[in-house]
């Protein structure tokens, strides 16, 4: 008698994984990510590892320097001059910095 966690298929044994209602990661825009992760990764050659969580005040530097790299993507400027990454990425990065941080708080 076969296992009742596998399931019949035309080639064969098919497994099964219940995960329907678990958090959609492969959603996420592989582009943007990567995008996001080569800002951390400039930020954290140049300031060290993490070196956000220490910025102090959190809420005002973020959300300030968010919006200078919104507002510069907004005027046709696509990449920041000093690292010549994409102004959407800077901006996403602090937007998460702001979005962990608040989490942190809660």
């Amino acid at each position: 008698m076969p296992d009742e966690t596998f399931e019949e298929s035309a080639k064969g044994l098919v497994g099964r994984k219940d995960d329907d209602s678990k958090t959609r990661y492969d959603l996420i825009p592989a582009g943007a990510l990567d995008a996001v992760a080569r800002v951390l990764t400039y930020g954290a050659a140049k300031y060290g590892d993490d070196n956000w969580r220490r910025v102090e005040p959190w809420d005002r530097r973020y959300f300030g320097a968010a919006m200078r790299h919104l507002w510069a993507w907004w005027r046709g400027e696509r990449l920041d001059s000093d690292t010549q990454l994409s102004h959407l990425a800077h901006a996403a990065c602090c937007i998460f910095f702001l979005f962990e941080r608040e989490r942190d708080d809660a």
